[in-house]
């Protein structure tokens, strides 16, 4: 069983950074592609950012590519989400996923059944 614990989230103004952080345990950490997700309430859940078990690949919503990044640290067995040039539009709840790693993660990444574990989330939000 795998659990997962976000944190750094918060209120920051417009053009503003965050770094988000997604403590793992009780599994491999290696083991597990890792993704970030946010949703508004009466919105639906969005992809926002993966990374592979490995952290070659990673991937973006279009929407927040060149402004955010993802990371990982198999010491700390921690996913990271850096996120810079912030808009209001990125408020919303930000939650960490782990999907165990295989080869269907690089075509399902950014679907929410692809995960099996998640954290509780973590509140954003942008002033304008």
């Amino acid at each position: 069983q795998v659990q997962l614990v976000e944190s750094g989230g918060g209120l920051v103004q417009a053009g503003g950074s965050l770094r988000l952080s997604c403590a793992a345990s009780g599994g491999t950490f290696s083991s597990y592609s890792m993704t970030w997700f946010r949703q508004v309430p009466g919105k639906e859940r969005e992809f926002v950012a993966g990374i592979s078990s490995g952290g070659g690949v990673t991937y973006y919503a279009d929407s927040v590519k060149g402004r955010f990044a993802i990371s990982r640290d198999p010491v700390e067995n921690t996913v990271y989400l850096q996120m810079n040039s912030l808009k209001p539009e990125d408020t919303a709840v930000y939650s960490c996923a782990a999907s165990w790693g295989g080869s269907s993660w690089f075509r399902n990444f950014g679907e929410g059944r692809t995960y099996k574990y998640w954290g509780q989330g973590t509140q954003v939000t942008v002033s304008s």
